[in-house]
């Protein structure tokens, strides 16, 4: 009998996306890319300042105080050479199937290195202590750093830190294997999901990042949200004041008026009948102001 082929399909294999796939989603990628640079490109230029916190200063005082003392900078460069050092031999250890204690571990409570993988797979391993050896020589170097005056040491600090944060392995897709994994089962569409989002994030601010954190249609004043009846008394253009509906026969001689935190809406009191310390308030006969 002559021999059936099957035809064939770009269906994926083991989760992996076929080419046609593949194509379609890096297309995708490019356009949802090619709409954020056009978003923050637009809103450059008006009126923004280069560096408006001065970050460029203070990190050129450092590297003048670091040349001047080229013992300290020698030093520093022979600790991190010695961590690398250890780190190849143990990782070469590991391949050949030894057992070998980590050179450094994440602090506890890390939540960017949770998943197994960084632990079970030797090559996400490495990328794991490579990170954590280079972030944490980084930021005693920098702390280390003499002559500085309080403030300016202070903010090369925190900026040093923000950076080193932001080269976490765990924030790209080819170093994180649970984004990895995730790209591979979706064929790339949570990438694209997660362009989609940054463009609604960047038309939401003009231009600038206004992340959203939650579902902003979930809640509704007055129906699912902030449902004690009461109305607005008072207005002006900084605030209102709200006076809510007594539930009691008989109230009590002198109301009560609470100034919620400028961080928080009024309805933080007011969350549902169940946890309202609003209508709990009015049930104790309170005039209640807020």
């Amino acid at each position: 009998m002559p021999r059936q082929e099957s035809p064939k399909s770009d269906a994926p294999k083991n989760g992996i996306p076929g080419p046609a796939e593949l194509t379609e989603t890096v297309a995708k990628i490019a356009e949802k890319s090619q709409q954020i640079v056009t978003r923050f490109l637009k809103h450059q230029g008006q009126g923004l300042h280069a560096d408006p916190f001065n970050i460029g200063s203070a990190f050129l005082e450092m590297t003048a105080h670091m040349m001047g003392n080229p013992e300290m900078v020698f030093k520093a460069h022979a600790s991190l050479w010695r961590g690398y050092m250890e780190l190849w031999q143990n990782t070469a250890r590991v391949m050949s199937g030894e057992e070998v204690p980590p050179v450094v571990e994440p602090e506890p409570g890390d939540r960017r290195f949770r998943h197994q993988e960084w632990e079970e797979n030797s090559v996400f391993d490495f990328i794991k202590q490579s990170y954590l050896l280079t972030s944490r020589w980084l930021a005693a170097t920098v702390r280390e750093v003499e002559g500085m005056d309080e403030k300016t040491a202070q903010k090369v600090d925190f900026y040093t830190r923000h950076f080193i944060d932001a080269l976490s392995p765990s924030n790209f897709v080819l170093s994180n294997p649970e984004v990895l994994r995730t790209t591979i089962e979706t064929k790339g569409e949570n990438l694209v999901q997660g362009l989609d989002n940054m463009i609604a994030d960047l038309d939401r601010g003009d231009g600038r990042l206004a992340i959203t954190m939650t579902d902003r249609d979930a809640f509704k004043i007055g129906e699912n949200i902030a449902v004690t009846p009461g109305k607005v008394v008072f207005q002006n253009e900084l605030m209102q004041l709200i006076q809510y509906a007594p539930t009691t026969q008989k109230v009590r001689r002198r109301p009560l008026l609470i100034v919620t935190p400028w961080i928080n809406k009024y309805y933080i009191l007011d969350l549902s009948p169940k946890n309202s310390f609003v209508q709990w308030a009015l049930d104790q006969g309170h005039t209640l102001f807020i």
